[in-house]
């Protein structure tokens, strides 16, 4: 059955809306313009809508629709990214897709590019310090604050299903995360693979390897 977005601005107003933060935000002469965003933003829309279908929270999902408000930080920081990255997937203008990039840096202090490819379904939770690089994601994936993930000596990591990283937490270089794995607050992966269901406590030198089962009941379609 499809859903419907009962959204805050319709597609022609989110357009419009970015592209004003954006000409006021960076005023080089080169404007953004509705005509170069609209084929980016229905398509945005429809992977948003999909999105946030799973995510088991009545800002998200009220039981019968998707809600999306452009004034929900977390949504718009998530908004700002499905923009740029479908832009992207376009071809569209490299200093559009930049500028949407960086707007969301200002606005919400999260560095996610648009050339990263973050899976079809994932949560932001205030991500202020968040930084999600070039990795390879799967589904369910959740970041907090001040996550961190990125490379070492060039690799990257690749995640599993239902992924959490709690805040403050990083994960760097080679790593294989299993699914249904949990980061805990403050801990750092570096260069090492984790078992599928796995709760990780700590850093390289002090690591504790327990036990995590199940997903998280933020999600609607458990056991995917």
């Amino acid at each position: 059955m499809s859903l419907r977005v009962r959204a805050s601005l319709d597609a022609r107003g989110l357009a419009a809306y970015a592209a004003a933060q954006c000409n006021a935000s960076f005023p080089d002469g080169e404007t953004v313009g509705l005509d170069t965003l609209m084929p980016a933003v229905q398509v945005a829309l429809a992977r948003l809508e999909h999105c946030f279908s799973h995510v088991e929270n009545r800002y998200f999902f009220d039981g019968e629709q998707v809600v999306f408000n452009h004034l929900h930080g977390d949504q718009y920081a998530m908004w700002l990214y499905l923009l740029a990255n479908e832009l992207h997937r376009q071809d569209g203008p490299a200093s559009v897709c930049s500028k949407l990039f960086l707007l969301n840096k200002a606005l919400h202090g999260l560095d996610a590019f648009y050339e990263v490819q973050l899976p079809d379904i994932f949560l932001l939770v205030h991500p202020l310090g968040t930084v999600l690089g070039r990795g390879t994601y799967s589904d369910y994936f959740i970041a907090y604050q001040r996550c961190g993930v990125g490379s070492n000596r060039d690799l990257y990591p690749t995640f599993g299903r239902h992924v959490t990283l709690r805040p403050g937490s990083a994960v760097l270089g080679r790593c294989v995360i299993g699914d249904y794995c949990h980061i805990a607050t403050e801990s750092l992966v570096l260069d090492r693979d984790l078992p599928d269901n796995s709760l990780y406590i700590g850093g390289p030198k002090t690591a504790i390897v327990r036990r995590q089962d199940g997903p998280l009941p933020i999600w609607r379609t458990h056991g995917a």
